[in-house]
């Protein structure tokens, strides 16, 4: 059956700091490995208030020394911030401290504002298009053995063979990953708009690579899941709020809900959420397995990775216990169908 992951942004909540998100990071990541979640990824902005996973692989290294099995890793690495080299030593290290359980996922988008991008990678001169694939291309080729008279090796990282993702929003990265024959993982959970045309290009242009024999398709799904539909509604408002203030140019830490958020919205802004959030399942656990068995006839998506904005610490957790009773009740009608 399909195997389900988490996709943290350590949210930094209202009211809260970024040493308890990080805090209630760790605790969600041992919860998500005893409900049997595949892997447990962490994303890269940065000037964000509400996000505290900026330094990704250092919090990613949190995550793994807390946990035993799962898979951990980054979705992901935003490429354009960082040296290639860089990139390669820091999750090489991490293979390294937990071998076997490294993921490291690549995008191409800086994950913040230009201003703060400069800041980050100050000499960054290519057109994203141009590096990206070139960027790639070259922490392939740190985690291969090392050449006789290789003049740059990463280490650790040489030899380790990182698996490797790409990640996207658009057909650009279906195409790269086709091209390279590697996992993609598409961010449909904030935007949707090409999903379709991009799951099509990835599944036709594949080419098989010593990496990935066959396509493997991970999808992004927004998850705010509940024991009744009206308080999944009521706590995904704190979602609804921070996209909201983050398309209107002022991002915060992550509200506190508020009945009744959505009503109160104007016809522009209500149509925007409608389509942002168009790869979500909100509800309790009858309404959410009926969203996630049509997201997944609709996409035929190899995995799927949820994230799930709630202010609330416990629900937030009551969420993913919920999104795998979900998962377990589809495997079992899929074994009983079989």
């Amino acid at each position: 059956m399909i195997p389900f992951s988490v996709l943290d942004l350590s949210p930094i909540l209202e009211g809260g700091d970024a040493a308890q998100a990080l805090a209630n990071t760790r605790d969600l990541a041992i919860q998500a490995e005893r409900l049997g979640y595949n892997r447990y990824w962490l994303a890269e902005h940065h000037n964000m208030p509400g996000v505290a996973s900026a330094a990704t692989a250092v919090v990613i290294g949190h995550v793994a020394a807390a946990t035993s099995s799962i898979r951990v890793g980054a979705g992901g690495i935003m490429l354009p911030n960082h040296a290639p080299l860089v990139v390669a030593e820091q999750f090489g290290t991490l293979e390294a401290l937990f071998p076997g359980r490294v993921d490291l996922g690549l995008g191409r988008a800086p994950g913040t504002d230009q201003i703060t991008s400069r800041a980050l990678r100050r000499t960054l001169m290519s057109d994203p298009a141009e590096g990206f694939p070139r960027d790639v291309m070259e922490i392939l080729g740190y985690f291969e053995a090392p050449s006789p008279g290789q003049a740059v090796r990463a280490v650790p990282g040489a030899g380790l063979k990182v698996p490797v993702w790409i990640l996207g929003s658009s057909t650009f990265g279906a195409q790269l990953a086709a091209a390279l024959g590697l996992p993609y993982a598409f961010a449909s959970h904030f935007a949707p708009a090409q999903l379709m045309q991009a799951i099509d290009i990835y599944h036709r242009e594949f080419r098989p690579s010593a990496r990935l024999e066959k396509p493997y398709l991970m999808l992004g799904l927004n998850m705010v899941a509940a024991d009744t539909d009206a308080e999944a509604h009521y706590l995904a408002s704190s979602l609804q709020q921070a996209f909201i203030n983050l398309r209107s140019g002022r991002p915060t830490p992550l509200p506190r809900p508020v009945e009744g958020y959505a009503e109160r919205l104007g016809p522009s802004e209500r149509a925007m959420l409608d389509h942002t959030l168009s790869a979500a399942a909100v509800g309790s656990r009858d309404t959410v397995r009926q969203r996630v068995e049509s997201f997944l006839t609709a996409t035929g998506a190899d995995e799927l990775i949820i994230t799930s904005q709630i202010h609330d610490h416990a629900a937030r957790l009551r969420s993913f216990e919920i999104a795998a009773e979900v998962r377990d009740s589809l495997r079992e009608r899929t074994s009983s169908a079989a």
